[in-house]
């Protein structure tokens, strides 16, 4: 095996499988995040049936017409990375789950759990809170779109599936509103674990913040107290040589006659 077979990519979070492109590396460093925002923005609209859009052909075409751009997105995206392959036959067969997000896209998502481990892996809470905010508003969108019309549903607008899952995320859970069909209920689901997972992040993220403040205090306090003592031995002394001093002066002093 050369060098060149054993040069690894720069992202190893998508490996490219027998393939030492620097080209394809910079592609696929270029391309990762946006796509998988792409993947997270466009969850809703592709989880969801066009039929329950509603029962106008307009908003069945809007459902579909974005179904195909986001698949014409991943299969143009797969094209580039399969051109740029140095075996171009070989990166097409041992990607499987980028050829089934061209014509499902949802498995992208799958891909996406990379903003998650970067959290853990550079503390990047922002990142997170964006990801997990993505997500639930995504759950209120599919829950809105799967509740609004079914039987004894009190789900009936966007404000009202939103507000819903912030109230489910937030662990705090009125009853006010509730799924009752299946969809809605395993959308929920994941809405609750989503809430589970950022209570744990932030908590965890808060607690690290206040151990590594107590950890600088306590390597900064035996520096000030040895600087302390450093500045006060010349002072210490001082004041030793003066007691001499009036040692001596009070045992040479003539003692008054009687």
């Amino acid at each position: 095996m050369t060098n060149v077979d054993e040069h690894p990519t720069a992202n190893p979070d998508l490996e490219v499988v027998g393939d030492p492109s620097e080209r394809l590396a910079r592609y696929v460093a270029r391309t990762e995040i946006p796509l998988d925002l792409l993947a997270l923005l466009t969850l809703w609209i592709i989880l969801v049936p066009p039929s329950d859009f509603g029962p106008s052909q307009r908003a069945i075409n809007f459902a579909l017409t974005i179904r195909i751009a986001v698949s014409v997105i991943y299969g143009i995206d797969l094209a580039i990375r399969t051109v740029l392959a140095r075996r171009h036959l070989h990166y097409f067969t041992t990607h499987p789950l980028v050829i089934a997000s061209v014509f499902f896209p949802p498995v992208r998502v799958i891909f996406s759990i990379r903003l998650i481990r970067s959290v853990f892996r550079k503390g990047n809470l922002r990142r997170f809170l964006v990801a997990a905010s993505v997500m639930v508003l995504n759950g209120a969108f599919i829950v809105f779109l799967y509740e609004r019309h079914a039987p004894h549903s009190n789900i009936h607008t966007v404000g009202d599936a939103i507000w819903w899952s912030f109230v489910t995320v937030t662990t705090v859970g009125y009853g006010d509103f509730y799924p009752v069909t299946p969809q809605g209920r395993i959308t929920a689901c994941f809405i609750m674990a989503i809430g589970l997972l950022t209570l744990a992040v932030v908590t965890a993220q808060v607690a690290s913040t206040f151990v590594s403040q107590g950890q600088r205090q306590t390597e900064e306090a035996p520096s000030d107290e040895t600087s302390t003592a450093e500045l006060s031995l010349p002072e210490l002394h001082r004041r030793l040589e003066r007691i001499e001093a009036l040692i001596v002066a009070l045992s040479t002093a003539p003692t008054p006659e009687t």
